[in-house]
């Protein structure tokens, strides 16, 4: 298991600040935040790359903390690749091996980058040098280099952000398929939430240098610690207001002060209420449910995402609902457009 207890370090415009974090064994763990939160110093921490302020790092309750970054058996995997151009694909696999206190003959070393070119896919590029390959293949050799020296804790920055749409999903389902194989304790770090969640066994999110919410992705969806969190993993829709419980059936009403939802909270008092636009439907007419929320409005904007259209309506606050290109196409919505949009009271997460 990797702890990390009590880690603070200042620079001189950024801190981390009394991170805690319990990584165990064999687990795909996840530092999800935006651009300058602090994952990456977080990970060169794990890695031993930087001296702390306070606080210990300890590896299968070994403390860490002092021990330099050649003997923690970490393997570091980095956003650029950091290949050597003038090297060929198998020197810079064999690199990390080169650099090992533990002296192996040729035969053993060739075995090694052959196992592991193997478990990547990527033989036949032996030869061939980091400026011939793309932007996958450059990804796999850099994480052949490492995998090579049989870490025991893989650390990866953001490793698929430089990769194209169709390269970044097939080489993510790769690395979790490879990550289950080894049972290798691993720590990802990204800003992309799809990205973590599809991989994560559990998340830890970040904002300025703090740890704020740890846990699956199911935990962080069904409840989000706050606002930055809730907005962060895709509620696009959050609003103030005040909750009145209504004394009966664990239901309540939200004022905006331009619209009332129906919410399920005993809560009360001065409110966040937030709603994902993957949980709100758009019909032409007004429609036949039993949903405690419906209103009628105006299309503001029609956005496309590529893989969906992003709906901005107007019904007294300004509300975003996610659809399908069919579904548009279908209901011939066009900006201006009366629409109608309906959406549980259990949709609605109070803060």
């Amino acid at each position: 298991m990797l702890k990390i207890k009590d880690v603070s370090r200042e620079w001189k415009k950024f801190s981390l600040k009394k991170i805690n974090l319990e990584i165990k064994e064999g687990e795909f763990f996840v530092i999800l935040g935006p651009s300058g939160a602090g994952k990456t110093l977080l990970l060169e921490i794990i890695a031993g790359l930087h001296e702390l302020d306070e606080g210990r790092v300890f590896f299968d309750s070994r403390d860490i903390t002092l021990m330099p970054p050649e003997k923690r058996k970490v393997g570091f995997v980095f956003q650029e690749f950091a290949l050597f151009p003038h090297m060929k694909v198998w020197k810079n696999i064999v690199y990390g091996l080169n650099r090992s206190s533990e002296k192996l003959s040729f035969d053993e070393k060739l075995h090694l980058v052959e196992e592991v070119m193997e478990l990547l896919d990527i033989k036949g590029l032996e030869k061939r040098r980091p400026n011939t390959l793309s932007g996958g293949e450059k990804q796999r050799v850099a994480l052949a280099r490492v995998l090579i020296i049989k870490p025991k804790i893989l650390l990866m920055d953001e490793p698929l952000s430089s990769l194209d749409h169709n390269t970044m999903l097939r080489l993510k389902d790769e690395i979790k398929k490879i990550q289950r194989t080894l049972k290798i304790t691993t720590v990802y770090v990204t800003h992309n939430r799809l990205e973590a969640f599809t991989l994560a066994d559990r998340i830890a999110i970040m904002q300025d240098g703090e740890i704020i919410q740890v846990g699956t992705a199911e935990d962080i969806f069904r409840d989000p610690k706050n606002e930055f969190v809730a907005k962060f993993i895709g509620f696009d829709n959050i609003y103030r207001g005040n909750l009145k419980y209504d004394g009966k059936h664990h239901m309540g009403d939200f004022d905006t002060g331009q619209i009332k939802l129906r919410v399920a909270s005993e809560r009360e008092g001065e409110r966040v209420a937030c709603i994902r636009p993957e949980d709100i439907i758009i019909s032409e007419q007004p429609p036949n449910t039993s949903m405690r929320n419906v209103f009628e409005g105006k299309i503001v904007e029609i956005q496309d995402q590529g893989t969906f259209v992003r709906i901005i309506v107007d019904i007294g606050e300004k509300i975003t609902s996610y659809i399908t290109h069919q579904s548009l196409v279908e209901l011939k919505l066009k900006e201006n457009s009366t629409v109608f949009l309906s959406f549980k009271a259990n949709a609605i997460k109070i803060l």
